[in-house]
């Protein structure tokens, strides 16, 4: 199986509010199916499907849906009730605009906006009167969804600013259907080590040391009708974090239509080749020159997307620990295993058999503490 993975830093910042609020995170990392021995290599990685359960138990143990990381807990079913606001609105800005008014009638909570500028239709949030009708911010060039207060009483939760905008941006392409473009994103806190991997997780330029956290994206999608029901809804919840810690493919940009390219590639029977770049800008019908351009816009190239989808497909596998690494090294479309163990040596620190071999000593099959598997 091929999946995403995420880095250690963000399983040991969503822990730490568990932590001080003196509850044993072991079991919470079991239930999840990781190994607490990976929590201290600052190069391991995870399936994102288990770092959705671990945010969900954590979210259980503590009882507050920021996880322990905001001034004041937010208790948990406010997300569902908000998402139940948002359904009844024509489209996505009045939407946006009813979850922003949501979370401020909430002492502690974050203090959101939405504010579209460049033209007379502009909109700010967050809104004191009814609802604008569809279209209302049509005329406008840009708009921002931002986060107006400091979400940051600990150094761990820079974590939690990062998540809102991951779940604003994830929640709103669910609501229109579409995966929502960004132009760039911004944060209040200095860059960290893990800077480098921003990008990829939004989709486009990121800074950092902004005056204020903001994601800004083109305004035309204020206007966006909102295609969601009760039921999908429920559907969604169900699922959640999952859904909305993922980035799913609606098929809507280049960096997604690449993606699913080289990762159906790698889910081909017999040993893999994946596809050049040129051989990708011919299936999507675009020049090699216009999918690099394209690429870069979304903040990524073909090169990184190669090496992600590798990476985590070897991840997935050894954390899986059935494969043996000579056949999971020619099905990523390495020629020699010595090769192979270069690249999983850059991409995490350490060998493909340490990988494997590293969590079975908390006790279970490979990365699992207890003989669990996501």
């Amino acid at each position: 199986m091929t999946g995403p993975t995420i880095a250690v830093h963000h399983v040991r910042a969503v822990l730490s509010g568990a932590r001080r609020a003196g509850v044993d995170t072991v079991p919470l990392l079991q239930a999840a199916r990781i190994s607490p021995l990976l929590i201290g290599d600052e190069r391991a990685r995870i399936g994102a499907d288990r770092f959705a359960r671990l945010v969900k138990e954590v979210q259980r143990a503590t009882g507050d849906e920021f996880l322990g990381l905001g001034p004041l807990p937010s208790r948990r079913g406010t997300f569902a009730m908000m998402g139940l606001a948002c359904l009844g609105c024509p489209d996505l800005g009045t939407a946006l605009e009813r979850a922003v008014r949501f979370y401020g009638l909430f002492p502690g909570g974050p203090e959101m906006a939405v504010t579209a500028e460049g033209g007379a239709g502009a909109r700010s949030g967050p809104a004191s009167g009814p609802d604008p009708g569809p279209g209302a911010a049509s005329a406008a060039l840009s708009a921002e969804f931002s986060i107006r207060t400091d979400l940051r009483p600990y150094p761990e939760a820079t974590f939690l600013a990062e998540s809102v905008m991951i779940i604003w941006h994830r929640l709103s392409s669910w609501l229109v259907g579409r995966r929502i473009p960004l132009r760039h994103a911004r944060f209040a806190h200095p860059a960290p080590a893990h800077a480098h991997e921003y990008e990829l997780l939004f989709g486009c330029a990121v800074r950092f040391g902004a005056p204020r956290t903001a994601a800004v994206f083109d305004a035309r999608w204020l206007a966006a009708p909102v295609v969601r029901d009760e039921a999908a809804l429920t559907a969604m919840l169900r699922r959640a974090p999952a859904d909305l810690l993922s980035r799913r493919e609606y098929g809507t940009t280049v960096t997604e239509r690449v993606r699913r390219t080289l990762v159906l590639a790698l889910r081909a029977a017999g040993p893999a080749r994946l596809p050049e770049a040129a051989e990708v800008a011919a299936r999507l019908a675009v020049s090699p020159a216009t999918l690099r351009r394209r690429l870069q816009e979304e903040g990524t190239s073909y090169r990184r997307l190669k090496d992600a989808v590798r990476r985590d497909a070897a991840i997935s596998s050894l954390a899986a620990g059935r494969e043996p690494i000579a056949e999971l090294a020619a099905r990523l479309g390495f020629s020699e295993d010595t090769a192979f163990h270069r690249a999983f040596r850059r991409w995490t620190g350490t060998t493909p058999g340490a990988y494997r071999l590293r969590p079975r000593a908390a006790g279970g099959p490979a990365g699992a503490p207890t003989g669990q598997q996501s």
